[in-house]
């Protein structure tokens, strides 16, 4: 399944600053930058923007084969068309960041297809950027043991960071260094643990986590930008401007227009 990824910051961070009253653990939270829902590292046809608004077999035929054989499996073959198009509907309203229309279309299907992975993802995405931390980690967890994989402990750690679970994050992290998960997988979580440091006053310790990672790289992707945005944001929490002022800039070289990342790079300038 395809669940766009929109660069932005943690929901976590959003949510604090928005609500700077909130009784979340954390009393400063730290900027850890935007956080990758792994979204675009599975990539499936036909779910995002350009997708056509049309349902039933159309539907069934634009999501990956063994997203519509999970459907079939856990909902029955005689309502696959049906529970596809939905999913589809609400991976397009995800995709435009519209999380409670996603959430209000998806809610259903986890209700009846509890075994089926993309349904639960979705359904632990929506409620992440919801900010409803603890029902996103049952979901998120449980599509991950339906996966066998560790794509979305990142986002799991971010979940627990904000609601001061740090001992969790650092657990998160030790599986996803001690693993086999993709490169961005890995630089995401690096990414969580970091803040998760800092948000205990390891300032230090979480520059250095960051500092370990694939800072040098040439050709950056997307999980470097992320990289070299939360490592200028602690460096600038740090008091060292001119090392912030570098790592915005080399974000604004390659992606002008990533996050806040031209005005925070103007703003110490």
């Amino acid at each position: 399944m395809s669940f766009p990824l929109q660069d932005r910051r943690s929901p976590a961070e959003e949510r604090r600053r928005a609500a700077p009253g909130t009784t979340e653990p954390s009393e400063t939270w730290i900027d850890g930058g935007p956080v990758d829902d792994g979204s675009r590292r599975r990539q499936g046809p036909g779910t995002g923007r350009g997708g056509s608004g049309r349902g039933g077999r159309n539907e069934r035929a634009r999501l990956p084969p063994d997203v519509a054989d999970e459907l079939g499996r856990a909902g029955g073959q005689a309502q696959v068309q049906r529970n596809a198009a939905r999913l589809q509907e609400a991976a397009r309203a995800y995709g435009e960041e519209r999380y409670r229309d996603a959430l209000r279309l998806v809610e259903p299907l986890a209700r009846r297809l509890a075994s089926a992975a993309a349904v639960r993802e979705l359904h632990g995405l929506c409620l992440y950027r919801l900010g409803r931390w603890k029902a996103a980690i049952g979901e998120l967890s449980a599509a991950e043991r339906s996966s066998g994989g560790m794509e979305h402990h990142p986002v799991i750690a971010d979940c627990h960071r904000a609601l001061g679970h740090h001992g969790e994050v650092d657990r998160l992290w030790d599986e996803l260094r001690h693993g086999s998960a993709p490169a961005g997988v890995v630089t995401e979580g690096r990414i969580v643990t970091a803040s998760s440091l800092a948000d205990r006053g390891r300032l230090g310790e979480a520059i250095r986590l960051l500092e370990e990672g694939p800072v040098g790289v040439r050709k950056p992707r997307l999980h470097h930008l992320r990289l070299w945005y939360a490592l200028a944001a602690l460096h600038e929490q740090a008091g060292d401007v001119p090392r912030a002022r570098q790592l915005f800039g080399q974000v604004v070289d390659h992606a002008a227009d990533f996050a806040d990342a031209r005005q925070r790079y103007r703003a110490i300038s």
